[in-house]
C-alpha cells in the first residue's frame, strides 16, 4: 500500500510532516504492507515550504495510478490580502501545475482515497473536484469552501466515500490516523497512539446514519421558506438601463479573466448571465438599486467559485468588485459592446 503525501511550492510543513510521521510509524509496524512517500506534480525535487522557506525533499512524482491514498496539505502564508505570500496567491500558483488534474483523475477511483489537510481540501474545490462533496477546511476558509460549492461541515475530520478531509493545521494527526484505523485496523492505529502520545480527536463526521431532529427541521423551514416567500426584488418594474451585451475583465490576483455578460430585463424583471470559456451561468439573484447592479454567479477560473457582484452603471461603462467570502475582492471594468433595445 503506498502513501504519496503531494508537496507544492509554499506547502505547510506541518499539515505533511504530521501525517508523513504517522504513516511511516504505521508501516514500521506491519513489516512493509505500507509506504510513504514525498513527491510532486513535477517530479524528485527540493520544495520551499510556506515556512521561511525551509525545503523538503520530494523523491517521487505524484501518479493516482500508483498510489493508493494521495494527501494533500495546505499552504502556509499570509492570512489576509493578496500578495504573493498570502495563502490564496499560494494555493493559485499550485492551482497552475498538474496537482489538481492528476488528482481528477484518481477521484473516481473507488480504491483510491483522496485525503487532505487544512487548506489541501480548498485547492481541490477551488478547481471544481470537490462540488457537492461533503468538506471541512481550516475555519478561516469554511465561507470559501462554501463558495466553491462543496458542502461545509463543521467537523474536525470528514468523511464522504473516499474523500477525506481535515480542518486546521493539527487535524494532519487525525486525518492520518484515521486512514491507518480504517486500512490497516484499529491495532495499528492504536500503537501509534500509544507512541506519539497522542490520541485522535473529535467524531469523523460523515452521511450515514440519522439525522438530529433540529437539523431536519430547520431544512425544512428553510425549504418553506424559500418556496414560499421568493425574492420579491427581482419583480418590481425596472427600466433596461444595464441591459446589453458587456464585456467584462476582472483583475484577480493570479492573471485578468474576461466574461461576457448578457443582461435583458422582461416583464420587470432583470434576468442576466455570464460565458467564461464557452460555459455559461446565469446570474443569481440580481438586484438594481440606482445606478448599481448586484448578483451573484459561479465562475471556473481562475479558480471555481461563486462569486458576488457589486457594478456600478455609467453610460457604457460598469465598474465594481467581484468577491468570495474572505478571499480578497477583484476589481473588474466592462464595456457595453451590444444594447438591447
Amino acid at each position: 500500500m503506498i502513501v504519496q503525501i503531494v508537496l507544492f511550492d509554499g506547502f505547510d510543513l506541518l499539515d505533511a510532516i504530521a501525517p508523513y510521521e504517522v504513516f511511516h510509524a504505521a508501516s514500521k509496524l506491519v513489516d512493509g504492507v505500507l509506504k510513504v512517500e514525498l513527491v510532486t506534480a513535477e517530479g524528485a525535487r527540493s520544495v520551499p515550504s510556506g515556512i521561511d522557506g525551509l525545503e523538503i525533499r520530494a523523491n517521487g512524482k505524484l501518479d493516482p495510478e500508483r498510489a493508493h491514498i494521495l494527501l494533500i496539505p495546505g499552504a502556509a502564508g499570509e492570512v489576509s490580502g493578496d500578495g504573493a505570500d498570502s495563502i490564496p496567491s499560494i494555493l493559485g500558483r499550485a492551482a497552475k501545475t498538474e496537482i489538481c488534474n492528476l488528482v481528477r483523475l484518481g477521484m473516481n477511483k473507488s480504491d483510491l482515497i483522496i485525503a487532505t489537510v487544512c487548506g489541501g481540501s480548498l485547492l481541490l474545490a477551488m478547481n471544481g473536484l470537490l462540488n457537492g462533496r461533503h468538506a471541512v477546511t481550516h475555519h478561516l476558509g469554511m465561507d470559501v469552501l462554501a463558495a466553491t460549492g462543496a458542502v461545509p461541515i463543521a467537523a474536525r475530520v470528514v468523511e464522504d466515500g473516499n474523500l477525506i478531509t481535515g480542518g486546521g493545521v493539527t487535524s494532519g494527526l487525525d486525518v492520518a490516523l484515521f486512514v491507518v484505523e480504517s486500512q490497516l485496523g484499529s491495532h495499528i492505529a492504536h500503537k501509534v497512539e500509544k507512541l506519539f502520545e497522542y490520541e485522535r480527536r473529535g467524531t469523523v463526521w460523515n452521511a450515514k446514519g440519522l439525522v438530529p431532529f433540529e437539523e431536519n427541521l430547520h431544512h425544512s423551514s428553510d425549504e418553506k421558506s424559500t418556496s414560499h416567500f421568493p425574492d420579491k426584488t427581482n419583480h418590481k418594474t425596472l427600466d433596461s438601463k444595464f441591459d446589453g451585451k458587456w464585456k467584462l475583465t476582472i483583475s484577480t490576483p493570479i492573471g485578468k479573466q474576461l466574461v461576457i455578460a448578457r443582461i435583458t430585463t422582461k416583464n420587470g424583471k432583470i434576468q442576466g448571465s455570464a460565458e467564461q470559456d464557452g460555459e455559461i451561468n446565469d446570474f443569481i439573484n440580481p438586484v438594481i438599486m440606482g445606478n448599481q447592479l448586484t448578483w451573484s454567479q459561479y465562475i471556473k477560473k481562475p479558480m471555481a467559485l461563486k462569486l458576488k457582484f457589486e457594478a456600478t452603471l455609467d453610460g457604457n461603462q460598469l465598474s465594481g468588485i467581484a468577491k468570495a467570502s474572505m478571499l480578497p475582492s477583484s476589481k473588474f471594468i466592462g464595456e457595453r459592446i451590444d444594447e438591447y433595445r
